[in-house]
């Protein structure tokens, strides 16, 4: 069965005054690699004022390159994509016969390819004993070694929102035992690179639907349906390829990850970076949601409640002298266009839901929008 689900990516910051940006780089379409189909994308960004140009980075990762040829006093982007859930065996692949029990050694050539993945930052004690625990001590399944090392990681730290930007340090990560997404992601490629084997960092969207009926063995996973940026790792292993695991869940990769950049580093993973002039952040707000977003405006005078074009209630906004009406954009959405909460016919049939979640966070002067 396949469902159609809609995800928005909304971001805003308001200055309390006119700025001057850098050029900003959007990391936010979905990879070349991605296994769930992308049906429609677009990436929506003000200033209107802007010159965008597409390209892919060193490691195939799709990037908008935005250079802001003006001043403003307020920036924000939206993405908008479709996507068409189809259930992934996360173990459907073969492996090479060399390649089917752990330890291994890559091929010659294919070990210069996967250099930037197998570089490792050096290990303290309290990470080497972690390293001397997950070697095998005699030949293991490949598949099962790759499940063992996720789940002890997923045993290890307890997942946790940090707010702060960056990736926490090996050693941060587990003294506290505990960390975000990318700081479990982090620790697990380098563990799998101290293992002897290539991984890479991953940033992307997760999501999660709500299950029909609950579960009579086992969780029954989220009450609701669920979005939101995170993060995990991909391992490569011959015959297989990349294959995605999350330590968060200690889980494998699944059709609910939609990988958006994958890279050696976390840092050149970051959905969105540029500098602006220093000023103060008066308002941020970052809304997820599975959904599409209406963006349709409506004028309305300035200091009364407005009804917006796509028939919810709006709070009023100024924009360069002119009072605009937004919609809220969890409540107007183009998978949902009479805003009444279920989907609309065309889009019932092909099994989508209408969900949203929504996050807060502080406003930084140096993009990097975070991962949680």
């Amino acid at each position: 069965m396949t469902i159609t689900v809609g995800i928005t990516h909304h971001t805003e910051y308001h200055y309390d005054r006119s700025i001057s940006m850098s050029p900003h780089t959007f990391s936010l379409r979905p990879a070349p690699h991605s296994r769930t189909p992308i049906k429609s994308y677009s990436l929506k960004v003000y200033p209107e004022n802007h010159f965008i140009n597409w390209q892919q980075d060193p490691f195939g990762n799709y990037l908008a390159r935005v250079v802001f040829p003006e001043k403003t006093k307020k920036f924000w982007f939206t993405v908008d994509l479709v996507a068409e859930l189809t259930v992934i065996n996360p173990f459907d692949f073969f492996l090479e016969s060399y390649a089917e029990t752990f330890p291994f050694s890559y091929e010659k050539r294919l070990a210069r390819d996967l250099t930037p993945y197998l570089e490792t930052e050096e290990a303290s004690s309290l990470f080497q004993q972690l390293i001397d625990d997950q070697q095998p001590k005699e030949p293991v399944a490949t598949v099962d070694f790759l499940v063992g090392v996720n789940r002890a990681v997923y045993d290890l730290i307890e997942y946790g929102v940090r707010m702060e930007p960056g990736v926490q340090s090996i050693d941060e990560t587990l003294q506290k035992k505990g960390a975000s997404c990318r700081d479990s992601a982090w620790l697990l490629v380098q563990l799998f690179r101290h293992l002897g084997l290539a991984s890479r960092f991953v940033s992307g969207y997760l999501v999660q639907l709500a299950s029909d009926e609950k579960s009579l063995d086992g969780p029954s996973g989220p009450e609701k349906d669920f979005t939101d940026l995170h993060a995990w790792c991909e391992v490569y292993v011959p015959g297989a390829g990349w294959i995605g695991l999350d330590p968060t869940s200690g889980l494998f990769a699944g059709e609910g990850h939609i990988p958006l950049a994958c890279t050696p580093e976390p840092l050149s993973a970051a959905p969105v970076t540029g500098a602006i002039d220093q000023c103060e952040s008066l308002y941020f707000d970052m809304d997820l949601q599975i959904s599409n977003g209406c963006e349709s405006f409506s004028e309305c005078q300035v200091g009364e409640s407005c009804m917006s074009e796509c028939g919810s209630e709006g709070s009023l906004e100024c924009v360069d002298g002119e009072s605009l009406c937004r919609p809220p954009i969890e409540t107007c959405n183009l998978i949902d266009d009479d805003c009444d909460g279920a989907c609309d016919e065309d889009w019932s049939a092909q099994g989508c839901r209408v969900g949203v979640h929504r996050g807060y966070g502080q406003g930084e002067h140096i993009y990097s929008t975070d991962l949680s």
